[in-house]
């Protein structure tokens, strides 16, 4: 791993807090260790609108608020998505849609690639298939605490 901080995907907060599911105790881990310091991660805009679309989909508006606060606490650094970002993230998905590459997801890589930022810690694997970025399974990484 580099000294370049880590993107933080949405999946990770959620999983930790979420109910019992196989990533929730490594997702956990990996807000710990940012918690103290040992691990140095960064979010978009983006992460705090995904967080609100799903809290607000599923009407728990309160603890929507509740996760995106604290992920604001927990996330010092939060970068935008600019309008260059945005045509990034267009050509991105013409080419990595029809491997299964979410839009929401081209939208951070594009910021990803802004920043120069190469390694997410992610529990989705189609980031597998992007070149240039590394993703890191917060199981991997916990097994290898």
């Amino acid at each position: 791993m580099d000294d370049a901080p880590f993107f933080l995907d949405v999946n990770v907060p959620m999983y930790a807090a979420g109910k019992a599911h196989p990533y929730k105790e490594s997702c956990a881990w990996v807000l710990t260790e940012i918690v103290n310091g040992r691990l140095e991660a960064v979010i978009d805009t983006e992460i705090i609108q995904e967080v609100l679309y799903r809290y607000g989909a599923i009407r728990h508006w309160q603890v929507g608020v509740q996760m995106a606060e604290s992920l604001l606490e927990l996330i010092t650094v939060v970068l935008p998505v600019t309008s260059e970002d945005m045509k990034t993230a267009v050509s991105l998905f013409a080419q990595y849609a029809p491997q299964g590459v979410k839009a929401r997801d081209v939208v951070h890589m594009a910021v990803m690639h802004t920043h120069q930022l190469t390694q997410i810690i992610s529990t989705d694997k189609h980031f597998d298939q992007i070149n240039g970025i590394t993703r890191l399974d917060p199981q991997i990484i916990f097994a290898g605490s």
